[in-house]
């Protein structure tokens, strides 16, 4: 009972502006312990994935002084790879340095993914629930790459913005991926380089040919000369979400969830031994899980 009105004591402190309290609330919330926040289905989620180098903090922290300057607070979830040498999460400190971080209006947390080998999907409703209850209109999840780990994290946001560079090589291993089939919008960065032109017209043909993702917006931004920024603002701000595009992302979710069911089964490695021996088939292995 005292953990609990605990809680609600820091609960209540971190809605008030209080974001030791809310680092703190966040830690526990990843150590696999829950809040008592009520799911909230009216957070602004976004998410941005996309291959590294192409800018995506940059743009972010560009994108984040936007809303700021618009009287809105931005939270940023950024999962990491892990340093393989500190076991700390090097996005975030980047993330740090070219966002503007006022103290008020901006939150980053960064996520490293070295202690959850079943992925940070389990956490990433606790933590933008509890965000969105402390007032935090704009969360962003933000993760490098667009392989099929990034696809499950992103389905976590209500829109999703892909980000690459002038060289289109990217986006094709993004189709292969299957992550244009959940994302609203496809931002060339760096547009003031060349090729950005051919980039987004190629896609804008290649998507004519969907039936199914001809209404994903292209278009084109430089986040050192900041062109394309205000309209990429008000693209996301007032988009319509396809209802097809959703259900593909809580599809993405719901196997994000039993991934995780799954991995952090403690009979698993059990399970696999009989697998492996013959001593089961896998329709018995299903059972046993």
């Amino acid at each position: 009972m005292e953990m609990v009105l605990n809680l609600e004591q820091n609960i209540s402190l971190a809605k008030h502006g209080n974001r030791r309290e809310l680092a703190r609330l966040l830690s526990i919330i990843e150590s696999g312990k829950k809040l008592p926040v009520e799911e909230s289905n009216q957070s602004w989620v976004l998410g941005v994935t996309g291959p590294p180098g192409v800018g995506k903090s940059t743009l972010i922290g560009v994108m984040i002084e936007e809303w700021v300057r618009r009287g809105e607070k931005v939270a940023v979830l950024a999962i990491d790879p892990s340093s393989p040498k500190s076991g700390g999460a090097l996005l975030g400190d980047r993330m740090r340095m070219t966002s503007a971080d006022n103290g008020e209006s901006v939150f980053i947390r960064s996520l490293a993914t070295r202690n959850h080998p079943g992925g940070l999907m389990p956490f990433l409703n606790p933590m933008i629930n509890l965000l969105s209850y402390c007032g935090w209109t704009r969360i962003i999840i933000e993760t490098v790459g667009s392989g099929q780990s990034e696809i499950r994290i992103v389905a976590f946001a209500n829109r999703i913005m892909l980000v690459d560079g002038p060289d289109r090589g990217d986006i094709i291993q993004a189709e292969k991926a299957g992550i244009i089939e959940l994302a609203d919008i496809i931002v060339i960065n760096k547009s003031d380089l060349p090729n950005a032109d051919n980039a987004a017209n190629s896609i804008k043909k290649s998507l004519e040919y969907s039936d199914k993702n001809n209404d994903i917006i292209v278009m084109q931004t430089s986040s050192i000369n900041n062109n394309g920024i205000s309209e990429l603002i008000e693209k996301l701000d007032n988009l319509n979400v396809n209802n097809e595009r959703n259900l593909l992302r809580v599809k993405e979710r719901l196997i994000s969830a039993w991934d995780h069911k799954l991995l952090s089964n403690p009979s698993l490695d059990e399970i696999l031994l009989d697998l492996q021996s013959g001593e089961i088939n896998l329709d018995e292995a299903l059972q046993n899980l």
